[in-house]
């Protein structure tokens, strides 16, 4: 008899794609609202000199609050909002490679690793940047100033501003987030009672491998932002200059409100995807699941 504590992962091969299309582009729009002010604070802690604004993630939330009200917690989400089509690549990519390594591994831990690299090597190829998430409007106004002044400072090359950067920061934390996940969801499902939904402990591990990969990938996610904000084109002498001015702690500014954010947009990310896909399930394999 099938053990219930073992968590069954749906692959491509199991889903039906129309829903998951359909499905996943709603999911992916209710998810940037809820996560986009916490992406906001994290750009805006990480940018700024020192501590010359804001002294930590609450202190930014408060001072963003009082000078801008709710809408400013969501300066340059329009612009954000471009990149829903680097998120269903990227999750078409995931699967896709995952289904790919497969007939060279059966180990979940490389499919993950492979998979969650390439998805976010192809989502950061795809994805047109100047500004990071959070800057739009403080810097330019309007969208449309956006464009016009990236083109006319830097032409189409200052759309990928800090795209090495970017793909030092987003390859490695993808890459890593994917095993994790499995890894915590595996132990956890051992932990639990046997009549434990799966869901719960996945809702868990999400928040759990997103603060192991935070750790692991701050560094370079500081470094990325001032890349592009800055308008720097180096990233060592980037490097060397956060160094100089803050020394080894500046390279952690921004963790706790990356964690914060990760924590419940990765639980509300890991929900609504599992959910996706089991909704997205061929209706013979419905029954033959444990969820």
């Amino acid at each position: 008899m099938e053990d219930k504590r073992n968590i069954q992962i749906i692959e491509w091969e199991h889903l039906d794609k129309k829903k998951f299309y359909v499905f996943g582009v709603a999911m992916t729009m209710m998810i940037r609202v809820s996560v986009y002010p916490f992406t906001l604070i994290r750009t805006r802690l990480q940018v700024q000199k020192g501590k010359s604004l804001y002294h930590g993630t609450f202190d930014a939330f408060i001072k963003i609050l009082r000078a801008d009200g709710i809408t400013g917690l969501y300066r340059g989400f329009l612009v954000n909002t471009f990149t829903l089509i680097s998120g269903q690549c990227y999750v078409t990519t995931y699967e896709l490679t995952r289904k790919f390594v497969a007939d060279y591994s059966q180990s979940n831990t490389v499919k993950s690793l492979v998979a969650g690299g390439s998805a976010s090597l192809v989502a950061q190829s795809i994805t047109v940047r100047g500004i990071p998430e959070g800057q739009g409007v403080v810097a330019f106004g309007q969208t449309k100033d956006i464009i016009r002044q990236i083109l006319r400072a830097d032409g189409l090359r200052g759309f990928y501003r800090g795209y090495v950067a970017s793909l030092l920061t987003y390859i490695p934390n993808s890459a890593v987030w994917w095993p994790f996940y499995h890894f915590y969801a595996e132990q956890l499902s051992y932990l639990c009672p046997k009549e434990c939904p799966h869901i719960v402990f996945q809702a868990v591990s999400g928040p759990l491998a997103a603060a192991t990969a935070s750790i692991l990938t701050n560094p370079m996610d500081v470094i990325r932002t001032r890349v592009q904000v800055e308008g720097k084109n180096s990233i060592i002498l980037t490097f060397r200059q956060l160094m100089a001015e803050e020394g080894p702690w500046g390279l952690m500014k921004g963790l706790s409100a990356r964690i914060i954010s990760a924590t419940p947009s990765t639980i509300v990310i890991v929900v609504g995807y599992e959910s996706l896909k089991k909704l997205s399930l061929r209706p013979e394999l419905v029954d033959s699941r444990h969820w």
